[in-house]
């Protein structure tokens, strides 16, 4: 009788997780954000904007040019692949809003004491914000499921390329809410959690491609290569010249890419462009996501440690070699998806570290209560 008093007075642990627990959080969050009339606004106007940035990336794409002489499997896949980084764009730009706030907006209200009270253990009230936040992000996603489903039925996309890339989509909202989440626990000022959680976002996405740019010059240097170039070997009566190739030692500048090629990994672009399967298509990269995969791979491999200057004749040779190492490298996506999946994993723990009761250490004018 006196234990069963003493784990009542001293609550539940911290780490303590029940299904029962997650599903009351995570219960309140959504009557609470379904209750509210600006949440059907945001679906409104969200399936409006990707309903008409579709219609004109559709007709855009087929009435092109560009695409006049190619199949309308490569106008599909290229309708696809825009899509699908459309709604990874806005949903990270509208993910943020869904988390950001949770924690110190409650605190601020008045409401998180009240949570706290409770024999809701720190790591329940966390996930469950994380999983109803999540559950607003996932209904985004569904919205935008139509538009996705107009893209793959244009053609040219195999049903494992689109469910890979919904799955990855779903993931990396996960993320972006879990950051949201960890800086609302982190600051007191709702304005200031947002504004955080935008920038650590805009730097997954713009950041790190910058960043790889920025250290180029730091990998880039002088250095004896073979290079395949084009000699003339006789003229003949009528001026027409006869050429050979041959290969010579040259210095080239060279910039060694495999060595800087993981500050790409956990971009979200390359994470769903990477694990997205390959059409079997003539042209396997005529389409963004499959561009952004082989692009990335070239990256890694680095520059070939021959060069082909021999004009139009081309060495099927060196071709093939490239294209076997490229074909040997093992798929980018699981690190950078690791590393995602970390990142928001730190950030959910710095959620529970800040919920755990009595705290610590709370900022000056926090309100407890």
């Amino acid at each position: 009788m006196s234990g069963d008093l003493a784990t009542d007075l001293r609550g539940p642990g911290t780490w303590s997780l029940s299904w029962h627990g997650v599903r009351t959080v995570a219960l309140l969050e959504l009557r609470q954000r379904v209750k509210s009339s600006r949440w059907i606004v945001i679906l409104a106007v969200w399936a409006l904007i990707i309903g008409g940035l579709t219609t004109l990336i559709r007709y855009s794409i087929f009435d092109s040019s560009d695409f006049a002489l190619s199949d309308d499997d490569t106008a599909g896949a290229t309708m696809f692949g825009v899509i699908v980084f459309l709604v990874l764009a806005l949903g990270s730009l509208v993910s943020p809003s869904l988390s950001a706030t949770s924690v110190n907006g409650d605190r601020n209200a008045g409401v998180l004491a009240i949570m706290q009270s409770t024999l809701l253990s720190p790591f329940e009230l966390a996930v469950g914000k994380l999983l109803a936040a999540w559950a607003c992000a996932i209904a985004l996603l569904v919205v935008a499921l139509p538009f996705v489903g107009w893209a793959y039925l244009e053609g040219g996309t195999p049903i494992g390329r689109l469910l890979v890339t919904l799955l990855l989509l779903a993931l990396t909202l996960l993320v972006v809410c879990a950051i949201g989440l960890g800086y609302s626990a982190l600051t007191a000022k709702t304005s200031a959690s947002a504004v955080l959680t935008y920038l650590t976002v805009a730097f997954l996405s713009l950041g790190l491609p910058l960043l790889f740019v920025l250290t180029l010059a730091m990998v880039t240097q002088d250095e004896k290569v073979q290079v395949r170039t084009q000699v003339p070997v006789e003229q003949s009566v009528n001026g027409d010249t006869t050429y050979h190739c041959e290969y010579r030692t040259e210095t080239w500048s060279r910039t060694h890419t495999e060595r800087t090629w993981w500050l790409l990994a956990a971009n979200p672009y390359v994470v769903v462009a990477d694990a997205a399967p390959v059409p079997q298509r003539r042209h396997e990269n005529d389409d963004p996501l499959s561009s952004i995969r082989q692009g990335v791979r070239e990256l890694r491999l680095g520059q070939s440690a021959v060069e082909d200057e021999c004009g139009d004749f081309v060495s099927d040779d060196i071709t093939q070699a490239r294209d076997a190492e490229l074909d040997r490298l093992p798929p980018i996506w699981p690190y950078g998806l690791a590393a995602d999946l970390l990142i928001g994993a730190g950030f959910l723990v710095l959620t529970v570290r800040r919920l755990r009761t009595p705290a610590d250490r709370l900022a000056r004018g926090t309100r407890v209560a």
